[in-house]
């Protein structure tokens, strides 16, 4: 989308948010934009201890509501993973605008009208694919809800509705199609596998897990937030790319620490369309990499994502001098055969993280902990240690899985 039509996009949110009044007080002073530079300069970061400040004093929603409470009609909440979980309302227009930007997920993703998706995802209160559900019905897509069963249970309804599309987080991508091995299920119809939740879409080895458990099927990532909405799509021409909607959102990408502009640092989002909870230049927390200006082989002029989601700004960890992010552990990991599952463990001792490595071996092999310490040590320069736990022994996740442990 052209500069000039994102301005005019975002003048006409800021005229909406004269009745917000969180925004109401952020954005005071800033009189006129007259380009995006001068947005660039003049409007300060939004932040996630911001909102959820404003909701501890302001409970149970907050100030960052443009229209009066009975306006809203949909509810979601952050899981709260790393924190305290966020509340946020929608109004059905802001629920429309969310729509489309799914619809623009599945189209860039191979998905149309007559398509069968399954969506293993328990439809709890967090945004996930409860967004995508209604786009799916839109587009003439059969929806199947796969909350509520267990893996085989799931496995079980793909196979008997002749599902084509599979939409679930990277994690349980793996743990389905582990189960469908360990249970001798018959090749399923699904040829495209559209993960969100974790980076790990966008991870060659995990990428390649997944296709390899899955014969016949590709795997497409996408990224969101409960707070921003559906964010990217998968590049149908080049992989582990993903494109941001700049007809919905105004993307930049900042150094972390200085909050200058910069090639790789952290994803910072304006949305043009969620009026009724706007967010103005939210700092992410995603580390991305822009990739080259211009025209992408897939046709898009849409802002690329090289790698796609790189990893979270509060997830680096430093062991010995060595910047390491869960991405890239996961990485090596995925690459090393015979691994059904891992947790990574942090101990910090006066200021000094180390990390040991638990894996669960899919079968017998007193190779495998010296082959995966000999990766890391290739791909880090660090000796991590790696032990062996018995089958069955580490969590399974079908939502966002929690594999790095601080003790």
């Amino acid at each position: 989308m052209t500069a000039a039509g994102q301005l005019e996009k975002l003048r006409a949110l800021f005229e909406a948010l004269r009745s917000n009044a969180f925004y109401a007080t952020k954005l005071r002073g800033v009189e006129n934009i007259s380009d995006l530079a001068c947005f660039f300069k003049n409007v300060p970061f939004t932040t996630k201890r911001e909102l959820i400040e404003d909701q501890h004093a302001r409970p149970p929603y907050g100030s960052n509501l443009t229209y009066p409470p009975d306006r809203y009609t949909r509810f979601s909440q952050t899981n709260g993973t790393t924190g305290t979980p966020l509340r946020w309302l929608d109004t059905a227009e802001s629920w429309e605008w969310m729509i489309g930007n799914w619809t623009r997920v599945f189209e860039a993703s191979g998905v149309r009208a007559g398509d069968r998706i399954f969506f293993a995802f328990s439809f709890g209160p967090f945004l996930g694919f409860w967004v995508a559900f209604d786009a799916a019905t839109r587009m003439g897509c059969l929806a199947i809800p796969g909350g509520g069963m267990r893996s085989s249970a799931r496995l079980r309804a793909i196979l008997d509705n002749g599902v084509t599309i599979l939409c679930c987080t990277p994690t349980y991508a793996i743990r389905l199609g582990e189960s469908a091995e360990e249970e001798n299920f018959p090749q399923t119809q699904v040829r495209r596998i559209i993960v969100a939740g974790e980076p790990g879409g966008s991870i060659r080895s995990t990428q390649a897990r997944i296709e390899q458990l899955w014969p016949g099927a590709r795997v497409a990532d996408h990224h969101g937030m409960t707070e921003t909405g559906p964010v990217s799509y998968a590049c149908p021409a080049r992989e582990r790319v993903l494109h941001v909607i700049e007809s919905s959102y105004l993307a930049e990408v900042i150094d972390p620490a200085t909050g200058a502009a910069a090639s790789k640092g952290e994803l910072v989002l304006t949305n043009f369309g969620r009026v009724g909870s706007p967010l103005i230049r939210y700092r992410t927390g995603d580390i991305v990499e822009r990739g080259p200006a211009g025209r992408c082989a897939c046709g898009s002029d849409d802002l690329s994502l090289e790698g796609g989601i790189l990893a979270r700004t509060d997830d680096m960890i430093v062991v010995r001098g060595v910047n390491l992010y869960p991405s890239a552990i996961e990485d090596v990991v995925r690459s090393c055969d015979g691994i059904a599952e891992y947790r990574v463990e942090i101990r910090t001792e006066r200021a000094l993280s180390e990390l040991r490595i638990q894996v669960e071996p899919a079968a017998s092999d007193a190779t495998l902990t010296h082959r995966l310490e000999l990766a890391l040590r290739d791909a880090f320069g660090l000796r991590i240690p790696v032990s062996t736990v018995s089958a069955g022994s580490l969590p399974r996740f079908e939502m966002k899985a929690q594999r790095w442990i601080r003790l």
